[in-house]
């Protein structure tokens, strides 16, 4: 009887010390951020949905592996390379299509000086990633003072394939192009002679 007694005694010790490793396991020492985005950030953001209207969706800090899919032909080596590299980039602001959001364009925004997180450098890794899935990038330079026309033209000069596509950016047929005048190779006789002739 009394092995029974210390037996369950020592479970219930066991029971304790367990529940408070559990508890230090599972705090979480987190706050509420007081800002979502930095002062740039936000005011880029307000920027950019005034510029696209009611056109898009922009989305904010997207992973670029959120983006992206691997090609089924891909290698494992080659897939765990680039699932490795591009699981720790992301896209400030991607543009998606209102209805079914497919991801239209994607824009960082880039800082003079370097700040974390915005590379200064363009990221060839990112920009080959979003090349091959034909979604155009835009990196635009953090400053105070943009204009809502300066943005409207950036996003849409990356906007003509798909404006094309779409219809609302003609292809120039090749009967309107202006017509070139071709010079004739075979060298040409003046007219009229500047020598005096010999009597």
């Amino acid at each position: 009887m009394e092995i029974a007694i210390i037996l369950i005694s020592a479970l219930i010790c066991m029971s304790v010390v367990a529940i408070k490793l559990s508890d230090t396991k599972l705090s979480f020492p987190f706050a509420m951020k007081k800002q979502l985005f930095t002062a740039a950030e936000r005011q880029f953001l307000m920027l950019i949905e005034r510029a696209v209207g009611n056109e898009f969706r922009v989305l904010c800090r997207v992973r670029l592996i959120d983006l992206l899919s691997l090609k089924t032909d891909t290698n494992k080596k080659l897939a765990n390379s680039a699932l490795l590299k591009a699981g720790n980039k992301h896209i400030d602001f991607v543009l998606c299509d209102k209805n079914d959001l497919t991801p239209v364009m994607a824009i960082d925004l880039v800082y003079g000086a370097g700040k974390d997180g915005h590379n200064v450098q363009r990221d060839f890794f990112v920009n080959g990633a979003l090349d091959t899935a034909s979604i155009p990038h835009v990196r635009i330079k953090a400053k105070n003072g943009y204009t809502l026309a300066e943005i409207r033209e950036c996003i849409e000069t990356k906007l003509i394939p798909l404006r094309r596509r779409q219809g609302k950016i003609p292809f120039v047929a090749a009967n309107d192009r202006p017509e070139v005048i071709k010079r004739s190779t075979k060298p040409t006789r003046p007219l009229s002679t500047s020598r005096k002739a010999v009597a």
